[in-house]
């Protein structure tokens, strides 16, 4: 017998998948606990329209993550921060400042765990960051630190 699974099923296959299962196993352990339901035509038409708009919805975030990216790369980004003679900050610069210096000054809402810093920037210069937008897709962007 066919059936769709609605969850993943272990040694069967994954959720939305069709796959053929026994009888007896769909019957008394599928259907009832509510993990697959039978491939009929109905049931087939739903699972493709679900796929074409999961493939539109994920067509639309990489071309946003592509716009984005392409807004980012020639931005400078400029935090001010107290420092002592030598160039090195009282306190650090983190992800979360640069998230919320984009979002001030550039109007771009940018998640600080998409942004990519080995450590906290702890000096006076000029950084290069790079925000992680989708998997496959970023960009990099210049980062001013200035003393007040």
């Amino acid at each position: 017998m066919k059936v769709i699974l609605k969850e993943d099923v272990k040694g069967l296959g994954k959720k939305e998948q069709m796959v053929e299962a026994s009888d007896g196993y769909a019957r008394n352990y599928l259907f009832p606990k509510g993990l697959a339901v039978e491939a009929t035509a109905a049931n087939i038409n739903i699972m493709k329209t679900k796929k074409e708009a999961e493939a539109q919805k994920k067509e639309k975030e990489i071309a946003q993550a592509k716009e984005l990216a392409n807004k980012l790369k020639d931005i400078t980004v400029t935090l001010k921060a107290k420092a002592g003679e030598s160039g090195k900050l009282f306190g650090s610069i983190t992800a979360k400042d640069v998230a919320d210096a984009l979002k001030s000054q550039h109007k771009l809402d940018i998640d600080k765990k998409q942004l990519v810093m080995p450590e906290a920037i702890k000096a006076i210069g000029t950084f290069t960051v790079e925000a992680k937008l989708y998997p496959a897709i970023s960009s990099k962007f210049t980062i001013k630190i200035e003393s007040l």
